[in-house]
């Protein structure tokens, strides 16, 4: 398996102060984890969790290919005979430990399947990752369906990962049976329909569905449709069009009118289509009276009755750096590259100068919350560094790479990954951008845009990533064009550089 290696470099000095700090901080957290290298999440958090630690893993690879391959192959490896993927993997003083009672979110499909463009295209590999999610996918319709209306449940606060969350109204972390809570339980308002297992769900099919187009095995149209029979019953049962959002039904399949972030976390398994998406971000992400605070993004809307604004491990309010770490991918999967970029530097401010990459932050003050770990928290170093790499930097995205020309203010940039023996730098003078793999220019740009390209460099696609329209030159061997370009237009280069008439709005602030 051959390493992957990034070096950036900028006059930005919040940016390098947290570029520098995340890298050495995150080194901290690969240990041995029962005889292979793996990425931990950090803070107190010393195991794996299926909510965090593929991607953490994933993300990670950028800077060492086999650790976040482990954190990926872990969890395979650890599937039960009945098609379980545990909620926890444990390795403490040398005793090594799987935890099959509850789920704990599911950030595994889309990394599990990148991994395999990442480490060489191992078709051994592939179809492991194949059987995984449709043993798992099986296992989430046979174990969390109890009542045959065709919605997924949450049957406890760790099948979604949201500990202490005031809207499980108090219910125990875990649930062991193999049935559903009884009427005991009822008061926590369990079993719940919940949007969280159905996007799990409709991103392991969808996930499936690519996997078959490499394999040829002929399922693909099979899982597409199934993927689309989970999106269909979101849109008809949980959407609620007038308030243009997800709400989860309770024990009695009543609507439990909590506004919630999870709606961000159905956009980073790929559940919503285009219109619900939009709606979300319109009406409530950029909201100042419920996600768009000071510091954005808390777990419920802050004008909620639900909300609380605790500073230890609690997901009733405060931003978490974990919410950070999938909105990159949520906003990506729906066109709202501009939004991307303000949410990025939201959270590059709060972070600081003194790079405290705590799990929460005060969503009022946007100060970081201490209480609950040391700043060395994972997820929310990560999100800084993938942030990094869409708006200064390079990322690799099957078999599509996008380069950051967001640099700015005066300051420069100067970004190189390596992707097994091929190697991609970016470098910018906050007017030009220029481009180069293998130490070939490959293009240059007018700074305040992402471009896209295959592998090989050839350009696919130049996109809107600023607040404003932009006037922007892209320059490709004999190629050149200019174009006006709104936030999140897409000036294809595949196609003599045509904009379309309409494109994803600008929802931000």
């Amino acid at each position: 398996m051959t390493g992957n290696r990034n070096v950036f470099a900028t006059s930005d000095p919040l940016i390098s102060a947290i570029y520098k700090s995340a890298v050495e901080t995150e080194k901290r957290n690969v240990v041995d984890f029962n005889g292979r290298r793996a990425v931990v999440e950090g803070g107190d958090y010393r195991n794996l969790w299926l909510e965090t630690q593929p991607m953490g893993g994933e993300m990670y690879a950028k800077r060492d290919l086999e650790a976040g391959f482990n954190n990926i192959d872990l969890f395979m490896d650890a599937m039960d005979a009945e098609g379980m993927m545990p909620g926890m993997l444990t390795f403490i003083d040398g005793v090594y430990g799987e935890r099959h009672d509850f789920i704990q979110g599911y950030c595994f499909p889309y990394p599990a399947l990148n991994m395999y463009y990442l480490t060489g295209k191992d078709e051994k590999y592939l179809r492991k990752v194949y059987d995984v999610l449709k043993k798992n996918d099986a296992w989430f319709w046979a174990n969390r369906e109890s009542d045959g209306d065709g919605c997924l449940e949450a049957w406890c606060p760790c099948d979604t990962g949201e500990d202490y969350s005031a809207k499980f109204f108090g219910a125990p972390h875990f649930w062991t049976k193999k049935t559903p809570p009884d009427a005991s339980w009822a008061k926590y308002h369990l079993p719940r329909e919940s949007m969280d297992l159905m996007a799990y769900s409709y991103d392991a099919r969808a996930t499936l569905a690519e996997i078959s187009v490499l394999l040829g095995n002929g399922e693909a149209s099979y899982w597409r449709e199934k993927a689309e029979d989970v999106r269909n019953k979101v849109r008809s049962y949980l959407w609620r069009e007038e308030k243009h959002a997800c709400y989860d039904r309770d024990e009695n399949n009543e609507f439990l009118d909590i506004l919630v972030h999870n709606n961000l976390r159905c956009m980073y398994h790929g559940l919503f289509d285009q219109h619900m998406a939009d709606d979300f971000i319109r009406y409530h992400l950029f909201n100042p009276e419920e996600f768009w605070t000071p510091m954005p993004l808390p777990s419920i809307a802050v004008s909620d009755p639900c909300f609380r604004n605790i500073p230890t491990n609690d997901w009733s309010g405060q931003p978490e750096g974990l919410t950070f770490q999938r909105s990159v991918r949520a906003l990506e999967n729906y066109g709202h590259y501009a939004e991307l970029t303000r949410v990025a530097e939201k959270l590059f401010a709060g972070v600081g100068p003194d790079a405290l990459f705590t799990q929460q932050f005060d969503p009022f003050t946007a100060k970081p919350s201490m209480e609950n770990n040391p700043g060395d928290y994972g997820p929310t170093l990560l999100a800084c560094l993938e942030y990094m790499s869409r708006l200064y930097g390079v990322n690799r995205s099957r078999d599509t790479v996008s380069w950051g020309a967001f640099a700015k203010d005066g300051r420069t940039y100067d970004y190189t990954q390596s992707y097994g023996d091929r190697t991609y730098r970016i470098v910018s003078d906050s007017k030009t951008a220029c481009g180069t793999v293998d130490g070939k220019p490959v293009f240059t740009v007018t700074c305040g845009c992402r471009v896209e390209t295959d592998t090989e460099g050839r350009l696919l696609r130049v996109i809107g990533m600023d607040r404003t329209a932009k006037d922007v030159t892209v320059t490709a061997g004999r190629i050149r064009r200019t174009a006006r370009i709104a936030p999140n237009a897409v000036l294809d280069m595949t196609d003599a550089g045509s904009v379309p008439d309409e494109c994803v709005p600008y929802l931000g602030d």
